[in-house]
């Protein structure tokens, strides 16, 4: 495999993971702090590809929140 397709594949895993672990903590407590509003479960499960997909916007919003 080409260095730089090995190097962008792994880039992009690592964005996924990173994007996962923000989005199921966001999930389970930030979105709270974010929406002051009650969140239903099935709500919170359909934040999840949204938030894994715009993580560092979401950490930056958690963040300001806090």
């Amino acid at each position: 495999m080409h260095p730089v397709v090995a190097f962008l594949l792994n880039a992009l895993a690592l964005y996924a993971v990173i994007g996962a672990i923000v989005a199921v903590a966001f999930a389970t407590f930030g979105v709270t702090w974010v929406q002051p509003a009650p969140v239903s479960l099935g709500a919170r499960i359909l934040l999840l590809p949204g938030a894994t997909a715009l993580w560092p916007y979401v950490l930056v919003r958690w963040i300001r929140i806090r």
